[in-house]
């Protein structure tokens, strides 16, 4: 602890907070959580112009090891499609475009409804969602932090 608070210790460079539960290999703290949810979700059906209009689910894995993530979309009028898959590496980011994104059967996300979606990972990781909606000639962009229950 740093004046009683989490935070870094800056001689080491490692992010500390005393949680033993936490920690990952080689005893550093794993940042992020393994469940997200983003409620508000619409692949907008058309496009205007060069820009093609998209939503992107994106992930950035601090840790030492790959993450296997699941994609489970929510909608108002139909049972749940679940069969999402993606993969981030450790240390690295991934921006899973869900314009070009299928199922284990080949399906691709609907266009034109809306749905949510909850993101599962094998591992700890931050979730943000951005989408492009170019819909119309003066274009819309928008990003915000996934939601975690964890």
């Amino acid at each position: 602890m740093l004046n009683g608070r989490k935070g870094y210790d800056l001689a080491g460079l490692e992010l500390y907070d005393g949680d033993k539960e936490s920690k990952g290999k080689g005893g550093k703290r794993m940042i992020g959580k393994t469940i997200w949810l983003i409620p508000d979700g619409y692949l907008p059906a058309r496009s205007t112009g060069e820009q093609i209009s998209h939503e992107a689910v994106c992930v950035l894995n601090l840790g030492e090891e790959d993450a296997a993530i699941r994609l489970t979309f929510y909608f108002e009028d139909r049972e749940p499609m679940d069969r999402f898959r993606s993969f981030c590496g450790a240390r690295r980011t991934h921006h899973i475009r869900l314009d070009r994104l299928t199922d284990d059967e080949g399906n691709p996300v609907p266009v034109g409804v809306p749905y949510a979606i909850q993101v599962e990972s094998s591992v700890p990781v931050v979730v943000q969602h951005s989408r492009l909606d170019t819909s119309q000639e003066a274009l819309a962009l928008f990003t915000t932090m996934a939601y975690s229950p964890e």
